[in-house]
Parts: C-alpha cells; sequence; structure tokens
C-alpha cells in the first residue's frame, strides 16, 4: 500500500529578487512500512524535500498524497490535523533544555488535550521503548547525544504518527551512537509498523537500514531504486560518488589499510568489484593472480552491511596490457562478480 506519493513536485525560493530552483520535477512512491533513504550532499535539496512532505514548506508545484490524501488541497485545520500522523525528528534534537525528559515527552500530548495523567502514562511507556527508564527526571543538558536524540524519537512517537521523518537526525553523533539509533530506528519500524523515511549525506546509514533510497543532486532526482541494487549497480554520477566516498566506520584500521586510502594511484582501468553470497567465500581475486600469472593492485577493500546482508567491495588496478585486462574482467565475470569501471583516482 502506498503511504506517500511526490508528483512532479517543484520548490523555487526567492533571494534576492532572483529565482532559485531548489527542487525540480520530484517523483516518488513510499509504501507502508518503508524505511526509505533520500541521500545527497549540502545543498541538494534533501532537507527541503522532506519539509515538503509534511507541508512545512509548500511546494511551488506538483502535489504530496498521504494515503491518497492531496496536502494541498487541505484547509488549514485539515492539514494541521493530517500532520498529527507525520512525526519529525532532527540533527539537533529541539529538546525543551527547562524541561525534564518525562514533561518534554508529555508536551505534545498536553498541546493535544491529553490529560496530564494520560500523557505521563503515555511518556512512561516511550522512555521503555527507547530505553531510558532511568531518565525520566534528567534535564536535556544532562543527557548524551544519543541519549537527546532517544528522547526526542519517544517524543515524536507520542502522537502515534503513521510517518516519522528524520532530518540528518545522526549526523551530530559519533559512528557507535549512530548505530544504536539505528537500530532503534529499526525496532520501531518493526514493531509499531511506521513508515520512515530518513534524510542524510552518509550512506554508511543508507546501507545500514533502509530498503528504498532515492538520491537528489542539485534539486533533481538521479536515480531511486533498492538499496541492494543501487549498491550493486549504481547508474548516476552521484550515487557512484557516494557509494566511493563511504569509507570503513571503524577508527580501527591496519597501517596498510590507511595507506591504501591515503595513497593515490594511478592505473590505465580500475574496476569495482561486488561480491556476492556465494563469490564472498572463493579467493577469486588470488586463483586469477594464480591463472594469468600477473599481479594487480588492490585499490580498496572493505565488507560493508547492505539491508543486513554482507557485501564485500573491493577496486582492483589492472595490468596495463588491453587483452589481459579483458581476459581478466571476463574471468571476474564467470566467478559471479559484479564489476564496473572507476574512473579518476582512488583516495
Amino acid at each position: 500500500m502506498t503511504e506517500i506519493e511526490v508528483k512532479h513536485l517543484s520548490k523555487t525560493f526567492e533571494q534576492k529578487g532572483m529565482h532559485v530552483d531548489a527542487l525540480r520535477d520530484i517523483n516518488l512512491t513510499i509504501e507502508k512500512g518503508d524505511i526509505y533513504g533520500i541521500i545527497g550532499m549540502s545543498g541538494a535539496g534533501k532537507s527541503t524535500l522532506v519539509r515538503c512532505l509534511n507541508f512545512l514548506e509548500r511546494p511551488t508545484d506538483g502535489q504530496v498524497l498521504i494515503e491518497g490524501r492531496d496536502l494541498g488541497a487541505l484547509n488549514e485545520k485539515e492539514l494541521r490535523k493530517q500532520r498529527s500522523d507525520i512525526a519529525m525528528i532532527f540533527q539537533h534534537f529541539n529538546l525543551l533544555m527547562q524541561k525534564n525528559v518525562i514533561d518534554n515527552i508529555c508536551f505534545p500530548l498536553l498541546i493535544q488535550g491529553v490529560k496530564k495523567k494520560d500523557a505521563k502514562v503515555r511518556a512512561k511507556e516511550l522512555l521503555k521503548t527507547v530505553g531510558l527508564e532511568e531518565k525520566e527526571k534528567a534535564f536535556p543538558a544532562q543527557l548524551s547525544g544519543g541519549q537527546k536524540q532517544r528522547v526526542a524519537i519517544a517524543r515524536a512517537l507520542a502522537s502515534n504518527p503513521k510517518i516519522l521523518l528524520c532530518d540528518e537526525a545522526t549526523s551530530a553523533l559519533d559512528p557507535q551512537t549512530t548505530a544504536s539509533i539505528l537500530e532503534l530506528l529499526k525496532q520501531i519500524n518493526e514493531q509499531f509498523g511506521i513508515t520512515i523515511v530518513i534524510i542524510t549525506h552518509q550512506m554508511s546509514v543508507i546501507r545500514e537500514i533502509c530498503n528504498r533510497v532515492a538520491i537528489i543532486e542539485h534539486g533533481e532526482l538521479v536515480e531511486n531504486g533498492l538499496v541492494e541494487e543501487i549498491f550493486s549497480h549504481p547508474k548516476s554520477k552521484a550515487a557512484k560518488e557516494l557509494i566511493l566516498k563511504d569509507l570503513p566506520e571503524s577508527d580501527v584500521r591496519t597501517e596498510g589499510a590507511v595507506a591504501v586510502q591515503m595513497e593515490r594511484i594511478q592505473s590505465d582501468r580500475k574496476l569495482r568489484i561486488v561480491f556476492s553470497e556465494n563469490s564472498a567465500f572463493e579467493p577469486v581475486i588470488a586463483n586469477m593472480i594464480l591463472k594469468f600469472g600477473t599481479p594487480v593492485n588492490i585499490l580498496r577493500a572493505d565488507t560493508k552491511n547492505v539491508g543486513g546482508v554482507a557485501k564485500g567491495e573491493m577496486i582492483l588496478g589492472l595490468p596495463d596490457d588491453r587483452h589481459l585486462q579483458i581476459d581478466m574482467e571476463e574471468y571476474l565475470k564467470e566467478h559471479g562478480l559484479e564489476i564496473e569501471e572507476v574512473t579518476g583516482d582512488v583516495e
């Protein structure tokens, strides 16, 4: 069932007498229960897009439909009611600093007219969901970044929304805390069936949690589809760049791995290889070197979690001999490896 449908959406801002096209002809379909990622570099227009999904920003052209209902056709009262089904969390948490944790979670419920006693019961339930039962009397200043974001998530869930929009919700967090927040969002998606839309510039976030992704560049949708498919077969230049910049998150690297990342290695032909589940257990590269009697440069090697599935990734610099390059490519394909050419330098 379709939860969110975006049709030919455009957004233009007026800045100092000039027209700035933040979004141009965006078309998206997000199914109920999806964890949908929208990714792009800074200034791509992704945050403008997510604000259009709940009409905090009104599109200049096009439509946003929630369960088939056109937000642009609603009056202000109807729009406010519709927004109660669409919660949002942000990079900087937006907690009320003068209120303690439980009062922060109760706040939106009290505004909706819920009795204080009932609001506190609901807030305590949500604190248990986000793992912060012991922090109900603490103030935001006493919490870590991850704990603040958990409070923000609990507050967003207070009104039982159908959709949760996350605008760079993990960008201010360290990798370990980011992983725990993403795990919490997965749990919420499974437990409550909430559709989650994640805005980010980090491909690692998309890989970890999303089942589908849209890639935005300069206000335009350049590619969208299943995360696993785009990771294995990126078509747009923007997708390829985001994948290549997606370095391992671990701070623990061997000297050799650091050297590989830092050294700029020139090669006439470079290939990006994605290992399937079967080929990941075979020494394909080692066997290829033995078969052809010629070494290859391993410019980068990594294993990534793509939607809960381990995916091996490697970038090889092939020998200069064109005939040998062709033979090696055919060998890799025959052994079940996905390959694509990489242009430019590998850092």
